[in-house]
């Protein structure tokens, strides 16, 4: 468990394990997570970018991340737009990684966003922690 806590600890190693993730830009000079810390992400494509802040840290078992910018215009429509990531110790050599999105829909372009991004984010998701769980494995 602490291997997978301190990858995912490391913000320069968001690029290693997000398949839309190219660079990233430590904004407040951190390179590990802690509430606070900003980080711009510059995604595949080389036209967009995102920025995220750590909000919430709560050692070995989650870390909250918001999203208050991005040339998308995300932060825009789901101002409130949250990724919580939680960790499990699952017996003696295996974690649990979730990644959960919350956000509110309380406005028709929220809605119609939710509709045609959900599934999306969900196989970004799943793509995200796969390619996480292969960078950690080929540490060991």
């Amino acid at each position: 468990m602490e291997a997978v806590w301190s990858f995912s600890m490391d913000l320069t190693k968001i690029s290693e394990f997000h398949p839309r993730v190219v660079k990233v830009d430590l904004l407040s000079g951190k390179a590990l997570r802690e509430p606070g810390a900003s980080y711009k992400c510059h995604l595949s494509g080389g036209k967009h970018t995102c920025i995220e802040k750590d909000i919430e840290i709560i050692p070995l078992r989650k870390i909250v991340t918001v999203l208050p910018e991005d040339t998308f215009g995300i932060s825009k429509i789901l101002s409130d737009y949250r990724v919580e990531t939680t960790f499990q110790k699952v017996g003696h050599r295996s974690t649990k990684v979730e990644i959960s999105h919350y956000y509110s829909t309380t406005t028709l372009k929220a809605k119609l966003l939710n509709v045609i991004a959900k599934g999306k984010i969900a196989r970004d998701t799943q793509a995200t922690l796969n390619a996480a769980k292969s960078a950690i494995e080929s540490r060991r």
